[in-house]
């Protein structure tokens, strides 16, 4: 089941996939880190990053840097699950937009986060 649009994307910013898809739908961004300058969604511990990127594929379809060739396309004209993403690295299907369990997509961050490969931003505190 794809996430639905209240589910979290971006768990260091809180920004649910609704934000996302409603920026991608009004602004168009031509590049995924576009959504980050915005949203600060991906500027975090990373694990949103891939994410990211595939919602942008589908939702700003043919929007992408002049320099990128088609041939590196993460989905057919179908909308299929992605098979790759970038430098051909097998896509992560617990980071995929597209059928992805909301509650396995958490748990991912949790293991990600616990393996070192992310740090989340440190908690502001009153005082």
């Amino acid at each position: 089941m794809p996430l639905k649009p209240d589910d979290t994307v971006c768990f260091c910013f809180h920004v649910p996939l609704r934000k996302i898809e409603a920026f991608c739908r009004i602004e168009k961004p031509a590049v995924p880190s576009q959504i980050s300058d915005c949203l600060s969604a991906g500027t975090g511990c990373g694990w949103c990053v891939p994410m990211l990127k595939q919602i942008h594929r589908r939702m700003c379809p043919g929007r992408g840097p002049w320099w990128k060739s088609d041939i590196n396309s993460s989905t057919d004209t179908a909308g299929a699950q992605p098979q790759s993403v970038e430098n051909g690295a097998p896509a992560d299907p617990q980071r995929s937009d597209q059928n992805v369990d909301a509650a396995a997509y958490a748990a991912g961050r949790q293991t990600y986060i616990a393996s070192g490969q992310g740090k989340p931003p440190a908690e502001k505190t009153s005082g």
